[in-house]
């Protein structure tokens, strides 16, 4: 099974998509610095922590699906969380743009990891009902063209 999820890793749409989430993630991580809500200690604390779990969430996902496509549901999570961290975390009220930044932040991020999780269940799915391929015939490569000496 972990053979399937790696073949629906490799291809060009779920690698595009794993990449979009490792920048999401990046980009959450230095959000507060980007929009300038550092002041704003524990939704910086917060969007630094999930952003670069979301990314290294995004390296497993690229480099080892089959591996760790037990734990993809941990990703939406993240990405869902960011879009309601800023009315959650305790502290002063956020300003209006990390409100919008990590609402689209969230969105964006919980759209890649859907995704992500769709190939990978489609892929699965799909290689599961393919047919087994017929074997081929051991003895082939032994057999003789008539006259020829070579082999087939």
């Amino acid at each position: 099974m972990g053979l399937r999820y790696e073949e629906a890793a490799e291809t060009p749409t779920a690698q595009v998509v794993e990449g979009l989430t490792l920048l999401t993630g990046l980009y959450l991580a230095i959000s507060p610095w980007v929009v300038g809500f550092t002041s704003h200690n524990s939704l910086t604390v917060n969007n630094v922590f999930t952003g670069v779990t979301l990314a290294v969430l995004a390296l497993c996902f690229a480099t080892m699906f089959g591996r760790s496509h037990r734990i993809a549901w941990v990703a939406p999570v993240i990405s869902a969380w960011t879009i309601f961290a800023p009315w959650l975390v305790s502290g002063p009220a956020p300003s209006i743009g990390a409100i919008v930044s990590n609402v689209i932040v969230g969105l964006v991020g919980l759209a890649c990891t859907i995704a992500m999780m769709m190939l990978g269940k489609r892929r699965a799915g799909t290689a599961s009902r393919r047919v087994p391929a017929v074997p081929t015939d051991p003895m082939r490569d032994q057999r003789q063209w008539p006259g020829t000496g070579g082999p087939a």
